[in-house]
């Protein structure tokens, strides 16, 4: 399957790089054990960053980030098969679940409830 990992990459950051790049890599944290039980591990932050690099992007919360980062998981959401909502606040992965239930996608809060995942730690 591929499952969009969704939670907290800039909320709470007040737009800190480093702070972002903290969450960015625990939102990363849970992939390895996705791919190995045979899934395919996607961040919307994968897809949305170089795209709003691409498009010039200057400052995190402009207007050009606005158009892109939260499009991308609505659009990579028609593609997913799941969702893994890891802890923490964050408007953008509670919009993800919303859309994924809207959707019929499952959504899953602990690791070891992804299919094939039973046993992580």
């Amino acid at each position: 399957m591929l499952i969009l990992i969704a939670g907290p990459y800039r909320s709470g950051t007040g737009d800190d790089p480093e702070k972002m790049k903290a969450n960015l890599k625990r939102l990363e944290q849970p992939s390895h054990e996705l791919f190995k039980a045979g899934h395919v591990p996607m961040i919307g932050e994968w897809v949305a960053l170089p795209v709003w690099n691409a498009a010039g992007g200057k400052a995190v919360g402009d207007d050009l980030y606005e158009e892109i980062f939260h499009p991308v998981a609505g659009r990579l959401l028609e593609l997913c098969d799941g969702v893994l909502r890891l802890e923490g606040e964050s408007k953008g992965a509670d919009n993800d679940v919303r859309i994924a239930r809207e959707r019929g996608i499952p959504v899953w809060y602990r690791l070891e409830d992804v299919p094939g995942c039973a046993g992580a730690a």
